[in-house]
């Protein structure tokens, strides 16, 4: 992460701020502990470059230092003459082109031809990196969105994002790699066990990024690793469609009205398989209030005026909780999951989950038997303490997610 203006800090210092970034060649460069001389032994000359044009994206002062000392030293003068300009952002080129006139004062030739001797050009099409990837989501409503994009001064840089359609941009991971490193990464999260991760364009990747940035909670502070890098992460041609949008388009329509898909989704959520993504506990502490109500009741009933009791709190609290917008954010997130499903199991569980997405938005709450099933496993503790009655213990009551 770059110095903020005015806090320029030592070689040292912004040496390990590379090693962290790059990790790759951190055995190299912390060993040298910020002395000049003992890291131009322990790099090569693409790998001299890479930290070369690291610091001088990220910490220019420090890299300025460190190319003028390079510069005088006969076995790294090329790590610093051969860098193009043209491969380096705007603040990056300001600094060598510092660099190169004071060089030039001192002189030392500097090669007219030096930008297009460069290798940390991008490469060919063929073998440049730009791509992304994007899971399923949790039972709370969490995803890691994953980019991966070649950058100035060469290797790959990967973002890890976890974002959540209600809470905005919850965490941000950035590294950097070299391009078979970074596509060995993505190949491996392909496979994980839990949450695997699926191709999606980078574009529509952004466009999801971007769409839960617009909702950040205005009680979290979004991360500092989104703040730097926002443009980057957002930034996707208007009206680019989320996964959830391409594989509607892609699938064709579907009916509202298909009871196999909806009993299907709502077998889906009670086996944990999909949801509940809880809406906020704020709308959901009202229904549990009632369920403690019926399990702390001093009259003894039967066991079917207790289920009569639960089935009117379950049905009033699906009114009150699945409004409009918590219907949309719902078929939403069944949307999102059709498109992993999509890509990972084929078209057929897709078009089920496309299904039951067109239902949520088409019936009301009592008539829909998937937020029903949402609703019972979210709330699944209290409602077996209600049915336990007054002796039961309390804890457990009001947990929430389960799993």
């Amino acid at each position: 992460m770059s110095t903020p203006h005015g806090a320029e800090i030592g070689l040292p210092e912004a040496l390990e701020r590379a090693a962290s970034a790059l990790p790759a060649l951190a055995d190299a460069i912390r060993p040298a502990n910020g002395d000049p001389g003992q890291l131009a032994l322990a790099l090569d000359d693409e790998a001299a470059r890479s930290v070369l044009c690291w610091l001088l994206e990220h910490e220019s002062a420090a890299g300025a230092e460190l190319a003028l000392t390079w510069a005088e030293d006969s076995e790294r003068a090329g790590a610093v003459l051969t860098i193009s300009e043209a491969s380096l952002p705007r603040p990056a080129r300001k600094a060598l082109r510092r660099v190169h006139h004071r060089l030039r004062s001192r002189g030392i030739a500097v090669p007219e031809a030096a930008a297009s001797a460069t290798v940390a050009k991008l490469p060919p099409m063929d073998e440049a990196i730009d791509e992304a990837r994007v899971t399923a989501l949790d039972p709370h409503g969490a995803r890691l969105v994953t980019l991966a994009a070649d950058r100035a001064g060469g290797g790959v840089r990967l973002f890890e994002v976890a974002i959540d359609a209600a809470r905005g941009v919850l965490e941000v991971e950035v590294f950097e790699a070299g391009r078979g490193r970074a596509r060995r990464y993505l190949r491996e999260i392909a496979k994980r066990a839990s949450w695997p991760a699926v191709p999606v364009p980078p574009a529509s990747a952004r466009a999801l990024i971007a769409a839960a940035a617009e909702r950040q909670s205005p009680d979290r502070s979004p991360p500092r690793g989104f703040v730097e890098f926002r443009s980057r992460l957002c930034a996707a041609p208007e009206g680019t469609p989320t996964p959830g949008g391409l594989v509607r388009e892609a699938l064709g329509p579907v009916a509202a009205d298909d009871p196999e898909a909806v009993n299907a989704a709502a077998q889906w959520a009670r086996e944990g398989r999909i949801g509940p993504w809880p809406p906020p506990l704020e709308r959901v502490q009202p229904v549990l209030d009632r369920l403690r109500e019926i399990a702390e009741g001093v009259l003894v009933v039967s066991g079917a005026a207790v289920e009569e009791q639960i089935d009117a709190a379950l049905a009033a609290g699906l009114e009150e909780l699945y409004d409009e917008t918590q219907r949309e954010r719902l078929a939403a997130s069944l949307e999102e999951v059709a498109y992993v499903w999509w890509k990972s199991q084929g078209e057929a569980p897709a078009r089920t989950a496309l299904a039951a997405a067109a239902a949520v938005r088409a019936r009301l709450p009592r008539e829909n038997p998937i937020a029903r099933a949402m609703l019972e496993r979210l709330l699944r503790p209290a409602i077996e303490r209600a049915r336990a009655g007054p002796e039961a213990p309390a804890e457990g009551a009001s947990r929430g997610v389960e799993g």
